[in-house]
């Protein structure tokens, strides 16, 4: 929030004489916590937040959570709360010697008998460099770090930090959050927006979860002086839907390919065309698409349907001769065969039991009877003697053993009773069967 901005009734500030009008959401920035809406998870009665506060202490923190939830607010907030000196950077526009600064004037601070709350806005942007510097005035208490960041602290921040700070999850808000927060807004304005239920409602899912981006639209609305209510089409007519949160190399990137890929893998065809429609939305190259569908045809479909693979590859190429937007139906056509097909990862457990076998077996060699043999000297070495050519055996099966000499046989492949792989678990048994007759020899 810089964001969310709660406020009490009949507080909303006037502008002073001769200064240029305050945006809506600057004046609506909470005066406390308690006015902060939504993220109960971390500020209602057993949130983490108010246990510290309640006790006493306040730790270092990371504020995890998409734009305009309140990071910045509650940040601002805790200082106040906690009678620490506030001090905000961003790790986009600080440098070494800025930050050198931040701490020479927060020890000066300590020693006067003051503590500081230093918020770093998009900490993750901080090299590990960077990151480590901000070590040892957490450790000894000159500062008392908090951080905000809209990527994945797992990847981005470095362990060392985060074993230092509480990583708190802020989330998106709901339209609950957002309506309250609309009628914070009107009892700001004076008035009630000029809009019918279903526009508002149309209004505020445009914000997508973003208190800002609300107050923001809002603003707008309200700026229009129309004199009746007004309907959803005339709403979408005269605003701009925000663009979804979708950064093709970030934490939301692979939260929603790792949807598709378990929708897929889940047999839901809708829920896999809405991630997928979701990722083309925010701008997702559809080559990467093609790619991953064809990822999970041979990861989670497999001989279960062989064809999945051919589908894929064939709306790949579709793609590549029709190009965007028309091609993108292709993939979505895959997307849906690749839902619906019978799933199995048995190639995949199998080959990953395989390359653990022969990691573990090092370089022993193949058995000497299926080694050929061009060389006097290695038919004296017993390469080639005893090979059974298969097409000579009773079935086509000679049931011989081609694991290396010494070796128990491994079994990697375990078909599952679905789609074409249970022809093949058929397939599986009676070679096994028969290899018992004959001995494996």
């Amino acid at each position: 929030m810089a964001d969310l901005f709660d406020t009490a009734a009949g507080k909303a500030d006037r502008e002073p004489a001769g200064e240029a009008p305050r945006p809506l959401a600057d004046r609506l920035r909470p005066g406390t916590l308690a006015e902060v809406i939504g993220q109960d998870q971390i500020l209602g009665a057993e949130g983490p937040l108010t246990t510290m506060l309640e006790a006493g202490t306040l730790s270092s923190l990371i504020l995890w959570g998409p734009p305009g939830v309140g990071k910045t607010t509650i940040a601002r907030l805790l200082a106040d709360a906690t009678d620490l000196h506030f001090v905000q950077i961003s790790a986009i526009f600080t440098g070494i010697a800025d930050l050198r600064r931040v701490f020479d004037e927060a020890k000066i601070r300590r020693g006067n008998g003051q503590g500081t709350l230093l918020f770093v806005d998009e900490i993750h942007r901080f090299n590990k460099a960077q990151q480590d510097g901000f070590l040892p005035h957490m450790e000894d208490g000159t500062i008392v770090l908090v951080g905000a960041t809209t990527e994945n602290p797992s990847f981005e921040l470095n362990r060392a930090v985060l074993s230092r700070a509480q990583v708190l999850v802020l989330e998106r808000l709901d339209l609950a959050d957002l309506e309250r927060l609309t009628q914070r807004a009107e009892q700001a304005l004076g008035k009630p927006l000029p809009l019918d239920g279903p526009a508002r409602e149309a209004m505020q899912e445009m914000a997508d979860g973003d208190g800002r981006a609300l107050l923001n639209l809002i603003e707008q609305v309200a700026s229009w002086g129309a004199k009746g209510p007004l309907d959803t089409a005339t709403l979408s007519a005269r605003l701009t839907r925000r663009a979804a949160q979708y950064d093709k190399s970030g934490d939301e990137h692979y939260n929603l390919i790792s949807a598709l890929h378990k929708s897929v893998r889940g047999s839901d065809p809708d829920a896999a065309l809405y991630w997928f429609g979701r990722m083309l939305e925010g701008g997702e190259d559809p080559r990467y698409l093609a790619r991953r569908l064809t990822r999970m045809a041979v990861e989670d479909i497999a001989l279960a349907d062989p064809q999945a693979q051919r589908v894929c590859l064939d709306a790949w190429e579709t793609f590549e001769r029709l190009g965007s937007p028309e091609g993108e139906l292709a993939l979505a056509q895959a997307v849906v065969y690749l839902a619906l097909a019978p799933k199995s990862n048995a190639v995949y457990v199998a080959y990953k039991g395989a390359r653990k076998a022969a990691k573990e077996t090092g370089s022993e060699p193949p058995p000497k009877h299926i080694l050929n043999a061009p060389t006097g000297l290695m038919k004296d070495q017993g390469y080639g003697k005893g090979y059974a050519y298969d097409h000579d055996a009773e079935d086509g099966f000679s049931g011989q053993d081609y694991f290396p000499e010494g070796m128990k046989r491994g079994v990697y492949y375990a078909p599952v009773d679905r789609g074409f792989e249970r022809e093949l678990k058929k397939r599986v048994e009676w070679f096994a069967k028969l290899r018992g007759k004959r001995g494996g020899s």
